[in-house]
């Protein structure tokens, strides 16, 4: 070959769920690398709590790992039925808390910040979460996928089984029930008018 040399492309996540059907832990350890970090991150923004995240994560992997030896290729795609699992999970969960209970732990704070703006940041993403807290599961959950998670309105369809139609609808009332419920805060949260 010409240039640098051979680069092996990467496994897909197919072929490291079938690998670790057959027994090959080392898929297990990258898939996981792979995709847990994406079911933590969904979680915590669900949630709001990093341990019920993390408990979530574990047992969205948990579920994966079950279900390796009868996944069928090419029905869905596997980050996609992690996502959907990681946010049943997520709402099961949440219908069995107190709806009242806010036990957000604050990010850790950045070392280059000063202690006012980690401070405004820590608030600033405690009223966010407070306020993700508030909108319908659907709409949390969109705006989650959408706007925290980056992902595309035809990813999230089908993570939700919905419409890109639905998805559109979903995120943008969830953004309008945001913006109303932090609206009367810009003052405190250190945002200018404009």
């Amino acid at each position: 070959m010409r240039g640098g040399g051979d680069t092996v492309p990467e496994p897909s996540d197919e072929m490291l769920l079938g690998r670790f059907a057959d027994g090959d832990a080392t898929a297990a350890r990258l898939l996981t690398e792979r995709l847990g970090p994406r079911s933590y991150s969904v979680a915590l923004r669900m949630l709001g709590n990093r341990a019920e995240a993390e408990d979530v994560t574990q047992e969205a992997m948990m579920r994966l790992w079950k279900m390796a030896p009868d996944w069928v290729s090419g029905q869905a795609q596997l980050s996609t039925w992690l996502y959907r699992v990681t946010l049943n999970l997520c709402v099961d969960l949440r219908r069995r808390k107190r709806p009242d209970a806010l036990e957000n732990v604050a990010e850790p704070a950045d070392g280059a910040a000063s202690v006012v703006d980690r401070m405004q940041d820590a608030a600033r993403k405690d009223a966010l979460q407070a306020a993700l807290d508030q909108l319908p599961d659907r709409q949390r959950q969109a705006v989650v996928l959408r706007h925290i998670e980056e992902l595309s309105n035809p990813e999230i369809a089908g993570i939700m089984d919905i419409s890109v139609e639905a998805v559109e609808s979903l995120t943008a009332r969830g953004k309008r029930a945001l913006a109303a419920i932090l609206a009367g805060r810009r003052d405190e949260l250190g945002y200018e008018h404009g």
